[in-house]
């Protein structure tokens, strides 16, 4: 029997904001960088290179954290995980610009599940760092978030398995999207121009 494939944490965030973009990076290992990429490259090399244990304003801060849960198959990293006086456990996704919409708090919301798989303790609540507004955001980790975070690693996986392209949503979405040129959204979602295509390659005309 094959297993079935392990979603990686990452893979939530590009889900949420387009199943094909995501199917086309974690199925097809497309990738390409845009500005936004970049910026959010930038704004991870601090927490993306390990350190050891260190204290910040009597809480320990452990980065770049290998995460995983079996029972849930997911795996990935967490940007920053702070652990407070009291042993409560608390992760810190860092992202480079301002909120916008859920699909951060899905990703961290992953994170603590693993966390909580992985310690056996519960993981209440997270934060976002956004260097845009230099603020970080409190996500409390509720059963609807927890709902909404385990469907849709269900949905990723359901793609993952079925290796098949989701169709492209051609919207405005698109304009921002590092893939555009790999996916094409223009011309697959318009089916009359691709028999077009078709019938020039096929019959020449």
């Amino acid at each position: 029997m094959t297993p079935e494939p392990t979603v990686a944490i990452s893979a939530i965030e590009h889900h949420t904001y387009c199943p094909r973009q995501c199917a086309l990076i974690h199925s097809d290992g497309v990738w390409a960088d845009n500005p936004h990429t970049i910026r959010g490259h930038r704004a991870h090399r601090r927490v993306d290179n390990p350190a050891t244990s260190r204290t910040e304003r009597g809480r320990h801060v452990l980065r770049a954290v290998p995460l995983w849960s079996e029972r849930h198959g997911l795996s990935g990293r967490a940007d920053v995980i702070e652990i407070h006086p009291d042993n409560t456990i608390i992760p810190v996704e860092h992202k480079a610009g301002v909120p916008h919409g859920r699909t951060a708090d899905l990703q961290l919301c992953a994170q603590a599940i693993c966390l909580e798989d992985m310690l056996q303790t519960p993981v209440p609540e997270g934060y976002v760092w956004y260097g845009g507004t230099r603020r970080r955001n409190q996500v409390a980790f509720d059963n609807h978030l927890r709902t909404e975070t385990l469907n849709a690693v269900a949905e990723i996986r359901a793609q993952l398995i079925s290796a098949q392209l989701p169709a492209a949503p051609n919207d405005a979405r698109c304009n921002q999207c590092q893939l555009r040129e790999h996916c094409l959204p223009e011309v697959v979602s318009a089916p009359t121009l691709i028999a077009t295509y078709i019938r020039r390659d096929v019959w020449g005309r």
